[in-house]
């Protein structure tokens, strides 16, 4: 019998073979096991946790992510496209802004915030909402803005009071007509349920209590805490329903307890959100104007109901001045009919025109190929009262050339809903300009302070228009010494952390009132608070070592 020759090749075949998937379980183990220097693993946010999965699953679900990826691109792009404009967004091109030489990262640049945060959280004497002595009803009056600050100094009367807040009525008889209820501007459950620590909030005044006793009452403006917990608390003894017949100004602006002022910030910045499809086409416009770069947020307050109220016809015809002359007139509850147009513009009361604010904008720097969306609603004059301002900023796009009839068919015949989009894209725009410090840019500006200082230049019409004069009678020239001039002038006005501003030397009763900056405007130092430097905390707590 012959002996079994030895056969060294399909050995070292096996051995290779236990090699190579030795070496693979390793090289697939170490993909989803990671070794640390420590025995004991770290704390890793969820957002790091991901599921173990098989090679062969990995590449599946990558294959899978980029396709989707693409797909959601493809959709997105043709979204954030407005479907009505055929033409892309301009390229960019060299700067060309009136003074020769601009920094373009410092046109956008927002001002340095100082480490101001929102600091709005009650404190620790804060309590639950204590057992309620009555129904508080507000019929809000105005405009969008004027309704939503009313609404949160309601929020606030209610708590100190001790009433039910039922969800207010907005106006419907205002200059705009907007039939538009709570609902179909703002989040209703969400205003309910952000404010269930703060006060009891319902929709609608309970049926037993239709025969209830029932006073409508006209709310002193600028109260304090003494004027409610005396004069309107004392109400609940013979009547069980409150109604508020207006909702602006009735709330102090300062000399109030710290908690009440942070509920006024809770409700105006988190519990009052617009309704979810404003949200989402708010969000839309937002996102084809950024398709264009950033992009200034200009509330162009040149609309007729603000002309005819303030009586500014500068750049009018004399038909023009007659009709809005008429329409103030005609307005019952516009007390001031009489105006001189000319002294209240040199007084920097009048609105810019849109041909004052393209010499404004190109003064500043920014170059004629800045996207400018206009918030606003219809301008006086039509298209051709904006040429001066078009022929400098081409790329001037509004919420009726980003989207399409269709798109905007919902909120189109509510002036409520269509000022909330405008108020959406203001918020996110990258610089945020007033032509005229009414309720909308006043409510702007204080959120933007409120969420970190954006950008906001709110000029000063009073010295504007004397250099715009100046240039009309041929004193002067655009160019660097003009450019430098209004540069200088808005240096200090761009939105920087500042205490609120109390009222004017000398003032008394009412107008001391009116003269304060509105709360509303300003936050600071109510709800927004200075983070302490990392060495500040290290200095004070080395103290408080050594003093104990």
């Amino acid at each position: 019998m012959h002996k079994r020759r030895w056969r060294p090749v399909p050995l070292m075949r096996k051995m290779l073979t236990f090699a190579i998937c030795t070496i693979g379980t390793l090289a697939l183990f170490s993909v989803h096991v990671q070794f640390f220097p420590s025995s004991k693993l770290p704390d890793l946010p969820d957002l790091y946790n991901l599921p173990t999965t098989t090679a062969t699953t990995q590449l599946h679900d990558i294959t899978k992510f980029s396709r989707l990826e693409s797909e959601q691109e493809q959709s997105l792009s043709i979204e954030i496209t407005p479907p009505h404009l055929s033409k892309p967004p301009l390229p960019s091109r060299k700067l060309d802004g009136a003074s020769g030489k601009v920094d373009f990262a410092k046109l956008w640049k927002p001002p340095p915030n100082r480490d101001y945060r929102p600091c709005v959280d009650s404190s620790y004497y804060y309590t639950f909402p204590v057992e309620s002595r009555g129904y508080l009803l507000v019929h809000t009056n105005g405009g969008l803005n004027q309704m939503r600050a009313g609404i949160c100094d309601m929020v606030a009367v209610a708590r100190i009071i001790n009433a039910t807040l039922v969800v207010p009525e907005l106006d419907k008889r205002s200059f705009w007509q907007d039939s538009s209820n709570f609902s179909d501007v703002f989040d209703e459950e969400h205003f309910i349920n952000s404010l269930a620590n703060d006060v009891n909030v319902i929709k609608k005044l309970p049926k037993e209590m239709a025969a209830a006793s029932k006073i409508v009452k006209h709310f002193r403006s600028w109260s304090g805490m003494e004027y409610y917990q005396g004069e309107i608390a004392s109400l609940w003894k013979d009547f069980q329903v409150i109604r508020a017949a207006k909702s602006d100004s009735r709330l102090a602006n300062n000399n109030l307890p710290s908690d009440i002022q942070k509920l006024r910030c809770r409700a105006c910045y988190e519990a009052l959100q617009f309704a979810p499809r404003i949200e989402s086409m708010g969000k839309l416009l937002v996102a084809r104007m950024r398709s264009y770069g950033p992009y200034i947020a200009l509330h162009l307050r040149y609309e007729k109901d603000m002309l005819a109220f303030s009586g500014c016809t500068h750049g009018l015809s004399s038909a023009e001045a007659d009709e809005l002359k008429k329409i103030r007139e005609d307005t019952v509850y516009w007390k001031v009919k009489d105006i001189e147009s000319e002294e209240q513009r040199l007084k920097g009361y009048c609105p810019l025109t849109p041909k004052e604010v393209a010499l404004f904008l190109a003064a500043l720097g920014y170059p004629s190929n800045t996207p400018i969306y206009i918030a606003s609603g219809e301008i006086y004059g039509g298209d051709a009262r904006l040429g001066d301002l078009q022929s400098r900023y081409p790329i001037l796009m509004s919420k009726e050339k980003l989207a399409s009839v269709e798109e905007l068919e919902p909120f189109t015949d509510h002036a409520s809903q269509m000022a909330a989009l405008d108020y959406i894209v203001s918020i996110e725009s990258d610089v945020f300009i007033p032509s005229y410090s009414g309720n909308m840019a006043r409510a702007v500006e204080g959120h933007r302070r409120f969420l970190g200082h954006r950008k906001t230049i709110s000029p000063d019409r009073k010295a504007l228009v004397r250099l715009f004069d100046k240039l009309e009678r041929g004193k002067m020239k655009e160019g660097e010494f003009f450019s430098n001039r209004i540069i200088e002038i808005h240096k200090r006005r761009q939105g920087s952390p500042r205490k609120r501003k109390g009222p004017i030397s000398g003032t008394k009763g009412m107008d001391r009132f009116r003269s304060e900056e509105a709360f509303y405007v300003n936050p600071l130092p109510d709800c927004l608070c200075q983070r302490q430097s990392p060495r500040l905390n290290a200095s004070l707590t080395s103290t408080s070592v050594a003093i104990r």
